[in-house]
């Protein structure tokens, strides 16, 4: 395992990160036999960074946490987790939240605590009248907080303001090959780095859409490089490759990926890609810009919808249409948002009541309502209950 420091402290992490919203679940809940399993193991074989929220897992995931990282396993690691700033109304708000999540972490101080969605000036103006330095300062000094940051997903000039507002340790950015230019971006990168904050990647295969399945006009690209790595290794290796990145967090909740990803996190120095690797990186960069129709990395923040909308999967499933060309797009989605695999209620696009509260909650600033009524418009047009009627009986007897 390759270790990077935090510049202010000389904290030195594993570059690969534990990311905890997306564990593995079974009934609908935290798998935690298998996902204690495997963030123990990845605990074993270097990885010292592991991250979760209030949020995550409708709010299992922190209580979970506490228990997978008993029998020793929070001396071994550095704990993240983050403050619900939506939530926040005063001072008092914030120790709430702090003293709860010391509880259902079972420790006393937490390693690196973030301020959650910290996305323009405005947020961060609201919360300095609550008394967000004070609460930050006085947690410090008490022990129950050793560094503080903060997560980003707003635009690019709301970035460096916020740096320099606080004496940081670090931040937290969404970071990848189709987000150079996007949020904080690179320019948010190297400024974060000239001010010494230790950079944490999140989203560094965009929800997992950079990795399966693959268009075949991007497998053509990675097949014909001159080295042969996974879609996932390639897009890891290009966030390392930046040096001013202190640790990249991954979602990972599959054995093999788990496997992969410690592999690459042993070889992946800062600038170790070739300028060859870096142009066939470029070109599949640029292909996916033409392909995707939709930027969602499917982080769930909108969800869950008032009005039934399953909003990721429908985005997901808009996008495989144009990536892959599959002429049987239309009745993929029916068979896939209806309920029908999961005996549930429907999650169609059309049930949108543009209501926006989605607007509000999405990191990417997509104007969720208007994408729902076009994916509405064109996947539940002409022969549509004629779709869901076959669907049905297809799966009658599941």
């Amino acid at each position: 395992m390759l270790y990077r420091t935090i510049p202010k402290t000389g904290d030195k992490l594993s570059i690969l990160g534990f990311g905890c919203m997306r564990l593995p679940e079974k009934d609908g809940k935290i798998d935690e036999v298998r996902a204690m399993r495997q963030i123990r193991y990845a605990i074993d074989r270097g990885v010292n960074y592991i991250d979760t929220a209030w949020s995550y897992h409708m709010g299992e995931s922190e209580p979970f946490l506490g228990r997978a990282l008993s029998d020793g396993y929070r001396e071994k690691a550095r704990l993240a987790t983050k403050l619900p700033s939506w939530l926040v109304h005063s001072r008092e708000d914030m120790d709430r939240f702090l003293a709860a999540q010391l509880a259902k972490l079972q420790t006393d101080h937490i390693d690196y605590y973030l301020i959650h969605v910290l996305d323009n000036i405005e947020k961060l103006a609201y919360l300095e009248t609550c008394g967000l330095t004070a609460f930050l300062d006085q947690a410090k000094e008490e022990g129950k907080i050793i560094n503080a940051g903060f997560s980003f997903h707003g635009p690019t000039d709301d970035f460096a303001p916020i740096v320099d507002a606080y004496p940081w340790e670090f931040c937290q950015i969404q970071y990848n090959i189709l987000d150079e230019q996007n949020q904080a971006g690179t320019k948010g990168l190297k400024y974060a780095a000239e001010k010494r904050l230790g950079v944490i990647i999140m989203e560094p295969l965009r929800g997992g859409n950079l990795t399966i399945p693959v268009p075949p006009a991007i497998g053509d690209i990675w097949d014909n490089a001159p080295v042969r790595r996974t879609p996932a290794e390639w897009a890891l290796r290009w966030v390392w490759n930046h040096p001013e990145v202190t640790v990249v967090l991954s979602g990972m909740n599959r054995e093999e990926d788990i496997e992969e990803n410690l592999r690459t996190a042993h070889e992946a120095y800062a600038g170790s890609l070739s300028k060859g690797e870096l142009v066939v990186i470029n070109a599949v960069t640029e292909t996916y810009r033409k392909l995707m129709k939709i930027g969602c990395t499917g982080c769930q923040y909108c969800m869950p919808c008032p009005s039934d909308v399953d909003i990721p999967l429908c985005f997901e499933v808009y996008n495989n249409k144009y990536m892959f060309k599959n002429p049987d797009s239309e009745m993929l989605y029916v068979i896939r948002v209806s309920g029908i695999l999961t005996n549930g209620p429907e999650h169609f696009a059309s049930q949108c009541t543009q209501c926006m509260e989605c607007i509000e909650k999405c990191p990417q600033h997509l104007d969720i309502p208007t994408l729902l009524r076009t994916i509405a418009d064109e996947m539940e047009g002409e022969g549509f209950e004629e779709r869901k009627k076959i669907a049905a009986d297809i799966f009658a007897d599941q």
